[in-house]
């Protein structure tokens, strides 16, 4: 009976977290969408003849890369709320009666953030990066050319052909580097002199060349000259322009195994797409850490008082521990440190914290 008594408890705390970080996630993904409306509305004023639709599908498409960094924080905010609603309704206290332990209504807690950290990485991560790169090619269709002034992204990559060197400069990237806009070249001969310059609107990597469209080019010794297709030479492979104009955000969790391989087949570094790997992997973990520096702040009973206090440190925690994996990541990714500590270092701290701390409030 007892047992039976436990197993419907469990469910009942599993179900109620679940519902606390929905409601916080979805929160925070409208907030998030608006917000984003709102500044994309605010960039493309200027633009003309602009339907309202693609503005509002290019925030939609963006948004899901944004919120993906901010699921941990979901389920500590949603950790906390239903703990302190079970608190504040006396439900712990009668757990408590019947001879329950903290452990075991945190246990269904931590079993349903271990669940959402694998759906986030192999569901949900897929398709913000699906959506991502969509969100690319609406911004290439609004802005083109006027994307430098906007996002302020750039990317430069060196390349060698029969003819001698260049160097590339595009604004935006997509498809994982195979597409550029914005394309600004420099050409120099064998013997390392300028050449010219070359300005396109968009560049796709084909093998051997670039194919430049909407180019025009200026020679020192010659007018300008427009022509409607430009075809670059270029040494560059599809894994070496991945490794220098991919980002591994954009990289979906299937897909990172075998960019890591493609890199290391071409001699590139990989440390990138392995830090990204390795902290999907390491995401359910991490949910599970923010549940139990959660519990660590949240079982206090609303008779002792301090509610406030409980959940200002709770907040505190987490983005201690969000500086933390920030702090890892660029650490990993300017390789100072392995990937594997990078993105495993943060989920370790952060259980060892949640554990030692519900250690010490229940057994003194």
């Amino acid at each position: 009976m007892r047992l039976l008594v436990t197993g419907t408890f469990a469910r009942y705390v599993g179900r109620r977290f679940l519902a606390a970080v929905a409601a916080v996630f979805l929160g925070i993904f409208v907030l998030v969408v608006l917000l984003d409306y709102i500044e994309m509305t605010r960039r493309t004023a200027s633009i003309p003849d602009i339907p309202a639709w693609m503005v509002a599908a290019t925030s939609l498409y963006r948004v899901p890369q944004i919120t993906e960094r901010l699921l941990p924080f979901s389920v500590l905010i949603g950790a906390m709320t239903a703990y302190l609603n079970l608190s504040r309704r006396n439900e712990l206290v009668i757990a408590r009666a019947a001879g329950m332990s903290a452990w075991q209504f945190i246990a269904p807690t931590v079993a349903v953030a271990f669940v959402l950290g694998i759906v986030a990485a192999t569901v949900y991560n897929p398709l913000a990066a699906t959506f991502g790169e969509r969100a690319k090619r609406y911004e290439a269709l609004i802005f083109g050319s006027q994307s430098a002034s906007t996002t302020g992204t750039k990317y430069w990559i060196r390349q060698r052909s029969g003819d001698g060197q260049s160097i590339l400069h595009a604004v935006t990237s997509r498809e994982q580097g195979a597409v550029l806009a914005g394309i600004t070249v420099f050409t120099f001969d064998s013997e390392g002199r300028f050449a010219e310059r070359i300005e396109a609107e968009t560049a796709r990597l084909e093998p051997g060349h670039w194919r430049l469209e909407g180019a025009r080019i200026y020679n020192p010794n010659a007018p300008p000259k427009e022509v409607p297709t430009y075809l670059l030479a270029t040494n560059l492979n599809s894994e070496q322009v991945r490794e220098s104009f991919a980002t591994p955000e954009t990289v979906s969790f299937w897909q990172l195994p075998q960019y890591i391989q493609l890199a290391e087949r071409a001699g590139l570094v990989a440390s990138g797409y392995r830090l990204q790997y390795q902290s999907l992997l390491a995401r359910p973990f991490m949910l599970a850490a923010m549940v139990l520096l959660a519990a660590a702040v949240s079982l206090r009973f609303f008779r002792f008082g301090g509610v406030q206090r409980m959940i200002l440190s709770g907040i505190a925690g987490g983005f201690l521990l969000y500086v933390l994996a920030k702090v890892t990541e660029d650490l990993g990714k300017a390789e100072l440190i392995h990937p594997l500590a990078a993105a495993w270092l943060p989920a370790l701290v952060g259980s060892v914290t949640g554990i030692m701390a519900l250690l010490f409030q229940e057994d003194g």
